[in-house]
């Protein structure tokens, strides 16, 4: 345990404190177990280390934080240390990377039964499993979702700009008293065409030149490692994967051909299909269906979009189109802030958000044709600072978290 305390002081000492997400006030820490989950490189282990820095008294041994991927778990088991930290006090035990210890779910589960006045956070990949056979946890564990910086949050990073964060709702009520208060602060498109490039990923401050790189090396790993141990992608299929990234990539956000598709990569038609429900669940690509109440697992999806604007610069060969830019942006920041994002469909708008919502997304000429036969209908236009009726500034769905 000694060694153990001894890497927590390490992480304390490091720990940076002048930028703390938003999730850090939206997790109920008084859980007795709890897991925030998420792709690599999003900030998972700062988050946890500042919360412990903001609650806890340097030195306080009621506080343990460890990472399940260090070579002192190749020899002690993550059950032993919970006794042992049990014994001599220890109140909430922060593990790391948990995803990274065999049949973690199980050792978790009996620590969770022996322990009941240890609370215990986990970080792991997006694609851990929570129900696992003999060791469901579904029961037991609170779980939280970390995407990566809103627009809203890389401007505090990257010009020390601190806009307050706006709901949906209010935005679309009352979308320019919003904008103008922005404007009283900045020019809100001055940083906007570099965060759709470079910045959702936290790393971009810590090096900015070798980002494109270090977002690749996320996509490797991910398809690689995660895709492989925890989706049991054959490992001879991984080229094919990240070839189907690619393309997908290069893609015009249109009506879905999966028989283009499987003939590009060599899969069958199934095997796609999975591929891109496993992409999807590890944070790569979105899959966008008209409605998702009646999917099912195996459905081809309306439409298929990267993740985040990031991930296109990156993997595309060719300058992605703006178009299809504008919409990963949208999606990605409205289903981050917690939104259900559909399909609209050939006939309507672009997008359907809760059910209820109608957005067409676009540029600075975007006008309402494809939505004026809808009651509840919007336009986010590129390339505006302020809004105009029902015409909301597209940079401004990046304010929702």
């Amino acid at each position: 345990m000694e060694k153990l305390f001894e890497y927590h002081d390490n992480y304390m000492s490091l720990v940076p404190m002048d930028f703390i997400r938003g999730l850090i006030d939206e997790i109920d820490w008084s859980s007795r177990l709890l897991v925030i989950k998420g792709p690599k490189g999003v900030g998972k282990s700062t988050l946890m280390l500042q919360y412990i820095k903001k609650n806890y008294s340097p030195n306080d041994r009621h506080v343990l934080y460890c990472s399940a991927d260090t070579s002192y778990f190749s020899t002690h088991t993550l059950v032993e240390v919970a006794d042992r930290f049990v014994k001599m006090g220890g109140v909430q035990l922060f593990i790391d990377e948990v995803h990274k210890y065999p049949n973690w779910s199980r050792e978790i589960k009996e620590i969770y039964d022996l322990y009941r006045n240890l609370r215990v956070v986990l970080s792991g990949s997006s694609l851990i499993q929570i129900n696992d056979g003999g060791a469901d946890l579904s029961r037991r564990m609170m779980e939280y979702n970390m995407p990566g910086l809103s627009y809203r949050e890389y401007l505090w990073l990257e010009a020390g700009i601190h806009l307050p964060k706006i709901s949906l709702g209010e935005l679309l009520s009352a979308p320019n008293d919003y904008c103008m208060e922005v404007k009283s602060q900045c020019r809100p498109l001055e940083f906007f065409s570099n965060y759709l490039q470079r910045g959702y990923y936290p790393f971009y401050f810590e090096n900015k030149k070798t980002y494109p790189f270090q977002v690749e090396n996320v996509v490797n790993y991910i398809v690689n490692t995660e895709l492989t141990v925890n989706r049991r992608l054959e490992v001879g299929n991984a080229r094919k994967v990240k070839a189907l990234l690619q393309i997908i990539s290069q893609m015009v956000p249109y009506e879905v051909d999966i028989k283009k598709l499987s003939t590009a990569v060599t899969l069958q038609r199934l095997t796609v299909l999975n591929y891109l429900r496993y992409l999807e669940e590890a944070n790569l690509l979105r899959r966008l269906f008209v409605n998702l109440s009646t999917i099912t697992d195996l459905q081809k999806p309306d439409k298929i979009l990267m993740d985040n604007p990031n991930l296109l610069y990156v993997l595309s060969n060719e300058k992605p189109q703006i178009g299809t830019v504008r919409e990963c942006f949208f999606c990605n920041q409205l289903a981050s802030a917690g939104h259900l994002v559909e399909y609209g469909g050939i006939k309507t708008g672009d997008y359907k958000i809760d059910g209820k919502v109608i957005v067409e997304v676009g540029g600075l000429d975007k006008g309402f044709s494809q939505v004026k036969n809808e009651e509840n209908a919007y336009v986010a236009a590129d390339d505006i600072e302020t809004a105009l009726f029902r015409k909301i500034p597209l940079w401004a769905f990046g304010c929702l978290y």
